[in-house]
């Protein structure tokens, strides 16, 4: 009789169990209409029989680009994993048969987006192979966060020299700010990276600032479709698109010359203007699956919201933790398959000044490139987001221009304008990560986000409004050729004067700190010398540490601040005077 009451309650608790809420959901859920759909993210247990029957190859499910560029970041054993999968086609029918509408396969997940109403979320928690069901984020664009409109040619506007080999117009403040005529001077205009551009769809592909633009493959995430221009006939509806894909890639002699305009480009629409609520997340880890499949090197995504429309409520600057929302994860998953992942940083530092952090996801990404922005003078735009993350992680990483960006015009084929808003910073800096990764094609995406940080213009002390500092890309692109040296003597200032006279030696063992672009010490040898060698082009502060009984004569500021680019590799003399001071000893007796 025991055994069959056990056997009883054990069947009870199987019939009854349900599948959790996700984090989000949880928070919302008691407010949820019944009859209402809700965008959900259902997860799986598993991959069904993909779990057991492994392809040999990994071809089938991504290209041959796509293993390659993984190869940069895994081995061959671990090319592919059980993300790469595709779902358990019933798992996808039962939910569909459940749910009103299936929206997107996130394999990556293991899951599919539906919509459903709260009764259909209930049986869908009930079906044995679900074990989460999650929010969706769906945001509504605040309409005042940025600003465009016709363009106007400055007063006094930035002329390149005659020695430019490329006439960039009145678009050259904003590429020569950051150092990207220099480079294509070398040869370097992004050829051989593709590109994927993010965004809301692209009405005018007509434009003259694309006539040489490669473009690879297009789809629209949206509705579902091979066109990424809308459906909408309004000109206002994919027009953001066309403005950041030519701020990255635009290429017309005289007007406008994007930093990466040879690379190949993959265009996706994953906002719909259309809609109250038009970013949806999961649009854009369905995109980034998909370029991912093709082989995209760089991507550029200039996503813009305040907050989850009605009823969704629940992502606040406590969610900015890196790992909360979906877009951050498929962000981070994407960065370690070898993509590098550009996003702007938002445009809320005023809205919401006084928060901890005005981020955006997946700006709170634990290894996507971050860009705030600058005006054409180096000046923080007021409005662009600021760090840290929850977890005490420094955002953003990078800055470039936002402030009255030359773009092409969304409705004529030969008219510009000019645009404000991290949403154009960020091309610009996924245009100078394509730049590094042209001349450097075989760098992961953390090391091109380091030599991007360490080569920017706030290294020495980077905060949570500048990041790490404005981008030079031709420091960037040679970050890892460390060509550059330091060195100097430390020497005994016998007469303290804070002047190397003759007679007076060098001091053995005496400790010299590099810090900034590079960290690192060393100490002098029994002459006095030191020297740093095999150093990247960047920004360094030398300064000695001084042991007790020492002080410093020279020099009068106490370091050194040196910058290392092409013009200056070797830099030496760099000497600090040090006075040993002198001491009485006695002793005190009782006679």
């Amino acid at each position: 009789m025991k055994a069959l009451f056990f056997c009883v309650l054990i069947g009870l608790s199987t019939a009854s169990a349900q599948a959790p809420l996700g984090k989000l959901l949880t928070r919302q859920y008691s407010s949820l209409p019944d009859n209402s759909p809700t965008l959900i993210l259902v997860s799986f247990k598993d991959k069904g029989k993909f779990g057991f029957a492994r392809p040999q190859k990994p071809v089938p499910l991504v290209s041959e680009r796509s293993i390659w560029r993984r190869s940069k970041v895994r081995d061959a054993a671990h090319v592919i994993d059980d993300q790469d999968f595709p779902l358990e086609e019933s798992y996808v029918q039962s939910v569909a048969s459940v749910a009103s509408a299936i929206r997107h396969r996130l394999k990556w997940f293991n899951a599919v987006s539906a919509l459903a109403t709260k009764p259909q979320i209930e049986e869908i928690r009930k079906l044995p192979f679900v074990i989460e069901v999650e929010l969706v984020g769906r945001w509504r664009t605040r309409k005042d966060e940025e600003q465009s409109g016709p363009w106007k040619e400055p007063p006094s506007l930035q002329a390149p020299t005659a020695a430019e080999s490329l006439d960039y117009g009145s678009s050259f403040p904003q590429v020569n700010q950051l150092n990207v005529p220099a480079v294509h001077k070398l040869g370097f205009f992004g050829q051989g990276v593709v590109i994927g551009v993010f965004d809301n769809g692209f009405r005018n592909l007509a434009h003259q600032a694309f006539d040489s633009m490669t473009i690879i493959a297009t789809y629209d995430f949206v509705d579902h479709k091979v066109s990424v221009k809308p459906n909408n006939p309004s000109t206002g509806f994919g027009a953001h698109g066309v403005n950041t894909l030519s701020t990255i890639g635009g290429n017309k002699s005289g007007s406008l010359i994007g930093p990466a305009f040879k690379s190949s480009f993959i265009l996706a629409r994953t906002e719909n203007d259309s809609s109250e609520t038009p970013i949806e997340e999961d649009n854009w880890a369905a995109a980034i699956q998909w370029a991912d499949s093709i082989g995209v090197d760089v991507t550029s995504t200039s996503l813009g919201y305040l907050t989850f429309d009605a009823p969704y409520t629940s992502l606040t600057w406590a969610d900015m933790d890196g790992h909360t929302a979906l877009i951050t994860r498929a962000a981070d998953r994407a960065v370690g398959l070898g993509i590098v992942v550009v996003n702007s940083a938002g445009n809320d530092a005023v809205a919401r000044g006084g928060q901890p952090n005005t981020l955006i996801a997946p700006a709170d990404g634990d290894s996507v490139i971050t860009a705030g922005a600058v005006n054409s003078s180096g000046v923080r735009a007021s409005f662009s987001s600021y760090g840290p993350t929850v977890d005490g992680r420094t955002k953003p990483d990078v800055m470039a221009d936002g402030v009255g960006v030359k773009v092409a015009s969304a409705t004529d084929t030969t008219l510009y304008g000019g645009a404000s808003g991290t949403s154009f910073s960020c091309p610009l800096s996924a245009g100078v990560a394509a730049l590094v990764l042209c001349a450097n094609p075989t760098l992961t995406p953390i090391q091109v986000r380091e030599a991007m940080r360490q080569t920017a213009s706030n290294v020495c002390s980077p905060n949570n409004l500048m990041g790490w500092g404005i981008l030079n890309a031709l420091a960037a692109i040679k970050y890892y050729n460390r060509v550059g040296v330091i060195s100097g003597s430390v020497y005994n200032d016998l007469n303290g004067n804070g002047i190397l006279n003759p007679g007076e030696p060098g001091v053995n063992n005496f400790k010299i700190r590099l810090t900034c672009t590079k960290v690192e010490s060393t100490s002098t040898n029994p002459s006095g010398n030191y020297s740093f060698d095999s150093l990247s082009f960047g920004s360094y502060t030398v300064q000695e540490v001084l042991p007790a009984g020492w002080v410093r004569t020279f020099p009068p500021a106490g370091s050194y601040s040196i910058t290392l680019d092409s013009t200056n590799t070797i830099v030496a003399s760099r000497n600090f005077g040090s006075f040993q001071l002198g001491a009485i000893h006695g002793m005190k007796f009782n006679d």
